[in-house]
């Protein structure tokens, strides 16, 4: 008879059932890349993988050591209510429990995805595993991704994006203060000639650097933003009295005065700063930034290397609301824009010669909205240049429809602005304006500015030249209102001066006007140049102008802006075809 086997007592089946389950759970710990631990409900470390050892330094086993110790301290808070949670959901049948945590390492913190699930052992208690997934390339991934959608990629300064964001925390802060600040724009004087001389390796060494010159010149609370090209903005809290604007922005002209010393090059650059004081001028982020650009503008129009507080006398009228300004991007779309043309004659024969393209903006319910509304705006928000490509390619198509009706050759005179000339892609818009009109260059007189011209003029000169190699004639617009330097007659190619209606409005018995218009014809005449007086209303301005040699005229005696159809009239009976439409796939130049 076989006898029974002996008793074992409840203690040491305990212990070996006990052992029976960290035996099969070393294999699971081991088995796992990630890192694992098994815990009590408690949150303390009864085993834990190698790799989770090694990961964390510890010199020996980690048993009984609590789990929220291994992390940063900012987290271990988490980490507690994450086991708790754990533990209510095992008993509630409930999913496992995620968190994201830094695990302390010899070295550095490490992001781990830690995901708490409980495991029945074969004793019937319960236990914790914690796996543990490494998540720090990810992180650094989505860190970069969100550091370089609010970050120049080149200088690593906020863009314009977190600079919006940075002038709203500042305007909050005023508000609660009671203090002004100030938002400086900052450009660059001559960096297009290191781009186009040097190349761009050289112009982003130079960027660099004087990012860093400027960023040193700085408080820690203030804002150093790059907002693209040669352009940054600062943003200076508490900065509002006239002698904290000047001390300053005189250090920021200072320092970047001394030479860049890149490679073997020497670059010189100085810098033109345009300021806007919060709430005097504007009381939100995007006219701040707006103004402050106009008066930097302004700066680099009177002689640069230096700055200019924005004022509306000298700045022009920049107080448009942002409902017009977004009014004009939908216009665009709609084709609410429109070009007007006004005669140019022979102050002989009182024939057209020609016309000059002036655009207007038939708004649906302000009707015509007048040029010195929109332009500026247009001017500031890039938008000049779209509707600047338009307006050049619909006058050389309306030029060829003129000439078919009246059976001769005209020529279309057509304004640029500064931000036009100073395009990159200003040269394509010309060539893109003639092949697809089929004109020839000489057909197109470009009206300039003196001001423009005078901003950059080696960057005028290269321009010039190249729109001369395309037989295009080159007005001076308004001649004798802005630098008026006489050397740019020689060393421009220049073909026609536009006299300022302000010369003309009191001929003849004005003598100073006289005395001018005399002088200008008299030049112009010994230069080879052609003269179109502007503003001529009455028969005896035509009369003085026509005797001292003025050959063209323009103004409201001879023809006032008139719509393409009734220009058409002027030459001919036949019906007046559609202008061309924006076409807004073109892109914006």
């Amino acid at each position: 008879m076989l006898s029974s086997p002996p008793s074992v007592p409840e203690s040491e089946l305990r212990a070996a059932q006990r052992s029976a389950a960290a035996a099969a759970l070393g294999p699971l710990l081991e088995a796992a890349g990630d890192i694992v631990f098994a815990l009590d409900l408690d949150g303390a470390i009864r085993k834990a993988s190698q790799r989770a050892i090694a990961l964390s330094g510890a010199a020996g086993d980690l048993h009984g050591q609590p789990l929220a110790n291994l992390v940063a301290e900012a987290d271990q808070s988490i980490l507690r209510h994450a086991v708790a949670n754990a533990v209510a959901n095992a008993v509630g049948g409930q999913d496992a429990v995620r968190i994201e945590a830094r695990l302390n390492t010899p070295e550095k913190e490490v992001w781990f995805e830690f995901r708490f699930a409980a495991l029945a052992l074969p004793d019937g208690d319960l236990a914790l595993l914690a796996v543990g997934r490494d998540m720090s390339v990810q992180r650094a991934t989505e860190e970069r991704l969100r550091h370089l959608a609010t970050h120049d990629g080149l200088t690593e300064l906020p863009n314009r994006l977190l600079l919006s964001d940075r002038i709203r925390m500042v305007i909050a802060q005023s508000r609660r203060s009671g203090q002004g600040f100030v938002v400086a724009t900052i450009g660059l004087d001559g960096f297009k000639k290191v781009n186009d001389g040097l190349g761009h390796p050289v112009g982003d060494a130079v960027l660099k650097m004087a990012s860093a010159r400027l960023r040193k010149t700085l408080r820690d609370s203030d804002t150093l933003a790059r907002i693209g090209g040669d352009e940054f903005v600062a943003v200076l809290p508490g900065t509002h009295t006239e002698a904290q604007i000047k001390l300053v922005t005189g250090r920021l002209l200072a320092t970047l005065q001394p030479p860049f010393e890149i490679d073997k090059h020497t670059v010189y650059l100085g810098a033109s700063v345009g300021v806007s004081i919060y709430p005097q001028h504007a009381e939100d982020e995007v006219r701040l930034v707006a103004l402050a650009d106009a008066a930097m503008s302004r700066a680099k129009e009177t002689g640069k290397a230096r700055c200019v507080v924005y004022s509306p006398a000298q700045n022009g009228p920049p107080e448009h609301d942002i409902s017009l300004e977004a009014a004009m991007f939908q216009a665009v779309r709609e084709g609410e824009f429109l070009l007007y043309y006004q005669p140019i004659v022979d102050a002989g024969t009182r024939q057209i010669q020609g016309f000059e393209t002036l655009m207007r903006w038939k708004h649906p319910t302000l009707g015509m909205v007048p040029p010195v509304r929109f332009i500026p705006i247009a001017e500031t928000n890039g938008l000049i240049n779209l509707l600047g490509a338009w307006a050049l390619k619909a006058a050389c198509v309306q030029l060829r429809q003129f000439e078919e009706a009246a059976r001769r050759k005209l020529y279309m005179s057509v304004n640029i602005s500064p931000r036009q000339f100073r395009s990159d892609k200003f040269l394509d818009v010309l060539d893109d304006a003639l092949a697809y009109s089929g004109l020839g260059g000489e057909q197109l007189v470009l009206e300039i500015t003196e001001g423009t011209l005078m901003v950059d003029p080696v960057h005028a000169e290269t321009v010039l030249a190249r729109m001369a190699e395309r037989r295009a004639r080159i007005a001076i617009d308004d001649f004798g209102t802005g630098y008026s330097s006489l050397a740019y007659l020689k060393r421009f190619p220049i073909s026609v001066l536009k006299v300022d209606r302000a010369f003309v409005k009191d001929l003849p018995h004005a003598a100073k006007d006289a005395a001018i218009c005399n002088a200008v014809l008299d030049l112009a005449k010994h230069l080879g140049l052609s003269v179109v007086a502007e503003g001529v209303e009455t028969e005896e301005q035509l009369d003085y102008l026509n005797q001292r040699g003025c050959a063209f005229i323009q103004g409201y005696l001879t023809g006032k802006p008139m719509p393409a159809h009734v220009a058409m009239a002027a030459l001919t009976e036949d019906k007046y075809t559609a202008l061309l439409p924006i076409d807004l796939r073109a892109g914006n130049p």
